[in-house]
């Protein structure tokens, strides 16, 4: 039975922003939470056509939508992209830190500063910043944070993607950390890792011959669906399923790996 058909009552009525919503797993996050009856801020940044399609299929549904553009990539941007969120609804229950990207396969000896700011401003430096921003929010009423990680994380990534697989792993310990400090105030932390997954990610940087290799290697036979990672995400983010969780990173990756 797909997650999104199935009704995790303590969700109803949680305000939770989804940031990088526009496409792929984000997507499938936003259209997830809405079918819980969660208020959805949808955060995109170049994705406008995408994101007001989405919105509107949640809105037709009945849900709550608020859309937020902003480059996370900038720091003021993914702050004020945060606030606006929490102050459109008047709470923030949920921070999905789901933004992110490979910008371009580059070997560590082609790597320029410029790269490496890029990278880690995309995919590390706005965790911190949309997280710092929404804790004050989240330490209301308690709530919850789930940052999106990588297979890459853990198995130094493929050709040209070490310095995103690096990224996702400061990620992924940055989520131990949080989990450490923010506890106390009722708010878990904790992670998802999808592997192979057929998104626009791997449409812009995986070409067909790399693709069948990864797939090879996937016990399962398949790469996964934005659909696929969903129910790790919703898991964690209900106190009715989860509530003894925090600090963790949940693989999603047809056992591709297996720590």
């Amino acid at each position: 039975m797909p997650a999104t058909t199935l009704s995790i009552p303590d969700l109803a009525g949680k305000a939770v922003l989804v940031t990088g919503a526009s496409t792929g797993i984000g997507a499938a996050l936003a259209l997830a939470y809405a079918a819980q009856k969660c208020k959805v801020a949808l955060h995109y940044n170049s994705s406008r056509d995408a994101a007001e399609r989405l919105g509107l299929t949640i809105a037709d549904k009945g849900g709550e939508v608020f859309l937020v553009q902003g480059d996370f990539s900038v720091a003021a941007d993914v702050e004020h992209v945060v606030e606006e969120s929490a102050q459109y609804f008047g709470r923030l229950d949920g921070l999905i830190n789901n933004a992110g990207g490979m910008l371009g396969r580059v070997p560590y000896a082609e790597q320029t500063e410029a790269h490496y700011d890029a990278v880690m401003d995309l995919n590390a430096r706005s965790v911190l910043t949309a997280s710092r921003r929404a804790i004050p929010w989240l330490k209301k009423q308690g709530g919850f944070i789930v940052n999106t990680s990588s297979i890459a994380a853990r198995n130094g990534a493929g050709g040209g993607a070490g310095l995103y697989g690096s990224a996702k792993a400061f990620v992924s310990n940055v989520t131990r950390g949080m989990a450490k400090e923010l506890i106390g105030f009722g708010i878990r932390v904790n992670a998802v890792a999808p592997g192979t997954i057929l998104t626009p990610f791997h449409e812009r940087y995986s070409t067909d011959d790399q693709m069948k290799g990864m797939i090879a290697t996937i016990p399962q036979g398949r790469a996964g669906t934005a659909e696929d990672c969903v129910g790790a995400y919703l898991f964690l983010s209900s106190d009715l399923l989860s509530g003894y969780i925090t600090g963790q990173v949940i693989e999603v990756n047809g056992g591709q790996l297996m720590p």
